[in-house]
C-alpha cells in the first residue's frame, strides 16, 4: 500500500475508534462515511478514493439524502478525472433504500 493511502486509511481508523464514540453515532448513510472512505481508498487509491470520499462527506448534511450508499464500481479510466465520477448529490441512490 502506498504511504498516502495508508495515511488516509489511518485517519479514518483514528476517527472511527477515538472520535466517533464521543460525537455520537448519527450517520445518515450506511456504510458510515469513515467506512466508505476507507473502502474507497482501499479499492481505488488515495487520489480517486479521496475524491469519492470528499463528495460523500459534502453530501452528508441535514438537507441531503439518507440511506444505503455503497462505494460505486468505477470504470478503469476514472483515475484520470475522478471528480467526474464522484456522486455529488443523492440522485443516484435507489429509492427503495433511501430513508428520507
Amino acid at each position: 500500500m502506498r504511504p498516502v493511502a495508508a495515511g488516509l486509511r489511518g485517519i479514518f481508523y483514528v476517527y472511527r475508534v477515538f472520535l466517533s464514540p464521543f460525537m455520537g453515532r448519527q450517520c445518515r448513510y450506511l456504510p458510515t462515511c469513515s467506512h466508505y472512505g476507507d473502502e474507497a481508498v482501499r479499492r481505488y487509491g488515495a487520489w480517486t478514493g479521496g475524491w469519492l470520499t470528499l463528495a460523500r462527506i459534502l453530501r452528508c448534511n441535514p438537507w441531503g439524502p439518507a440511506g444505503f450508499d455503497p462505494v460505486p464500481d468505477l470504470p478503469p479510466d476514472a483515475a484520470r478525472r475522478p471528480w467526474r465520477y464522484a456522486r455529488w448529490t443523492g440522485r443516484h441512490m435507489d429509492p427503495a433504500t433511501r430513508l428520507d
